[in-house]
């Protein structure tokens, strides 16, 4: 079907990740549907001139590429991905993204700027401090385009709302709590400070945007990924990309203006996505940034190294089992999910060693993943009395990797969207780093200097300096 005449859902970032994962499932939809009639197709591009040389090879394959999965058996599968029918150009004010998002055919809006684009402080309020934030709101005054999704969406929807081209969902594919909710409310806010009361109603009326659990490893292509494929498929892809084999998508049905009959394809349509994000988000990408930390501190490159480590494998079982588990599954409010079971299985996905995923991806953002991922089950053992010494052992592991970084003793550059550099340094530079860490109002909110948490991170900062004094083990 012509994309003129197409259903469309306009993807901004185009990265590895959405490759993988959202373009995955429209690419099987539109299998399972007969591609040729199916009435959605994606499109998608970036709102920052990232990846130049993979935006122009897809552009140059008509959006298609080479997915190779990997199985913890190492059996390797490899899929031509076709369902993204146009990609967009880069350019500074946005045009076409523009121009597509405002189409009447564009029925969903979805995105991945990562954890740290959203800009949101402890509150969930916007961080105006942020200087492109800021930068972006007088943008927006001016009715001009900025680089932040905030800015962008604002900008499609003014358009959209001026060709009266009706109601769309804005559908957030990043790792945050309550994902639909919080961009929303950052949207809302936005949009309210920079001025526009007409489109404020207008998208208070014609947008929703569901909450929405998302689930892949992907790491960044290796180099010799492109041989892979080329020798399994005959292809010389220029844009392969590679993911595990495990893949779930989790989405609130609640789209205003029609959507692809997913489910078909594997996605659960659900009425709340609470249950699951809370279990992903702490058991999962928690856990992840555990060994991507201790990992470092042990001197390996990759996550599956750190999972067969005895003593970093412990520490991110214990965390699960003896923390995260009895807040998400109690007498009043039982999980739906077998903890244990997800637990056991988020390891074996970590103990891949086909993946070859890097700490440096899966360490990146710590200023954003402590609040995010960590905070809330700190908070919730202590406001119930209970220990946290094993929670506590992943704010210990992030200030002692954060050390290195203020050293510049890390193997690696790190990055962090969320960090503010001189915070960073002040925190590693003060005559008590944990006390500092403990202070932190952006990452523990009212529990800030609390008595319990300050003994907890010293315990467990003095367990870290143990575990790297003994340097890397051999794999158990």
């Amino acid at each position: 079907m012509p994309l003129a005449h197409s259903l469309l859902m306009l993807h901004l970032g185009v990265g590895s990740f959405h490759r993988a994962h959202q373009a995955w499932y429209m690419h099987r939809y539109r299998q399972l549907t007969a591609a040729a009639s199916s009435p959605w197709a994606l499109a998608g591009g970036n709102l920052r001139p990232d990846m130049p040389e993979v935006m122009a090879a897809l552009e140059a394959q008509g959006g298609a590429y080479t997915l190779e999965t990997v199985s913890p058996a190492n059996q390797r599968r490899y899929e031509r991905i076709e369902s993204i029918r146009k990609i967009i150009p880069y350019k500074a004010n946005l045009a076409g993204l523009i121009a597509l998002g405002a189409a009447a055919n564009t029925r969903i809006i979805s995105f991945t700027v990562t954890e740290a684009g959203y800009y949101l402080d402890a509150r969930n309020n916007l961080d105006l401090s942020v200087p492109e934030l800021a930068a972006d709101l007088a943008n927006a005054r001016n009715g001009l385009p900025g680089r932040s999704i905030y800015a962008a969406l604002t900008a499609i929807l003014r358009e959209r709302m001026r060709r009266q081209s009706g109601a769309v969902t804005l559908l957030n594919c990043d790792n945050l709590r309550h994902n639909g909710d919080r961009v929303r409310r950052g949207l809302l806010s936005f949009i309210e400070l920079a001025g526009d009361e007409t489109l404020m109603a207008w998208v208070q009326g014609n947008t929703t945007c569901p909450n929405a659990m998302v689930d892949r490893i992907t790491p960044r292509p290796a180099p010799e990924l492109r041989q892979r494929v080329k020798e399994a498929t005959g292809w010389a892809d220029a844009a392969p990309v590679m993911g595990e084999s495990f893949i779930q998508w989790v989405i609130e049905d609640n789209f205003c203006n029609g959507r692809p009959q997913w489910e078909a394809a594997g996605v659960q349509m659900v009425s709340s996505v609470a249950p699951f994000e809370e279990a992903k988000i702490r058991l999962l990408n928690a856990t992840h940034s555990c060994i991507a930390w201790a990992g470092t501190l042990a001197g390996y490159q990759y996550i599956h190294q750190g999972t067969h480590d005895a003593r970093i494998r412990k520490m991110a079982f214990d965390y699960v089992t003896k923390d995260v588990m009895p807040c998400l599954d109690t007498p009043a409010s039982p999980s739906p999910l077998d903890l244990a079971a997800y637990r056991d299985t988020v390891l074996e996905r970590f103990g891949n060693p086909a993946i070859e995923d890097t700490n440096q991806r899966v360490a990146a953002d710590g200023f954003s993943k402590m609040p995010g991922f960590i905070a809330p089950t700190v908070r919730e053992c202590l406001a119930r009395g209970a220990s946290i010494d094993a929670v506590a052992m992943l704010p210990a592991l992030f200030l002692a990797f954060l050390q290195r970084w203020h050293r510049g003793e890390l193997a690696y550059e790190y990055q962090d969207q969320g960090m503010d550099p001189a915070v960073a340094h002040a925190m590693c530079d003060a005559a008590d780093p944990v006390q500092a860490l403990a202070d932190n109002v952006a990452f523990w909110g009212e529990y800030a200097g609390d008595a319990r948490l300050v003994t907890a991170l010293r315990g467990a900062s003095a367990r870290v300096a143990a575990f790297v004094a003994c340097g890397a083990a051999a794999k158990s």
